[in-house]
């Protein structure tokens, strides 16, 4: 199986949990309520992640802890940012990218829980 497939794999397992999360929940809940859940859910399913996992900063031989968290690393390849609001905002994907850059992890999953179908809150982004 190559890379591709690998994470094509990964990323549909962490969106088939996150849709699970969702059929239970629905929408209207705090993030923070979806992140857990969602750690849940990845734990039934024995797939390794790192939650709130610190993200320095690293400028100019300069490392900086600024208090930078991606909400989920799934298995050290793919980038969860988690949200639970109206609209994905062009922020949002800008602060996914740059946690991507951060970490040199080439994929992310945006995910808004938000939605009524959580499938229009679900961006992918590559690197």
């Amino acid at each position: 199986m190559s890379d591709f497939e690998d994470i094509n794999a990964l990323t549909g397992e962490v969106i088939g949990a996150a849709i699970e999360v969702h059929k239970a929940l629905g929408p209207g809940l705090l993030e923070s309520a979806y992140e857990k859940c969602l750690c849940r859910e990845l734990d039934l399913r024995n797939t390794e992640y790192v939650f709130q996992q610190p993200i320095p900063i690293a400028y100019k031989g300069l490392e900086l802890d600024c208090g930078y968290r991606a909400d989920l690393i799934v298995q050290n390849c793919l980038v969860v940012e988690l949200k639970a609001c109206d609209a994905l905002q062009p922020v949002h994907q800008a602060q996914l990218l740059t946690y991507m850059k951060l970490t040199k992890i080439r994929i992310g999953l945006l995910i808004n829980f938000n939605v009524p179908v959580l499938k229009d809150g679900i961006k992918r982004m590559v690197l």
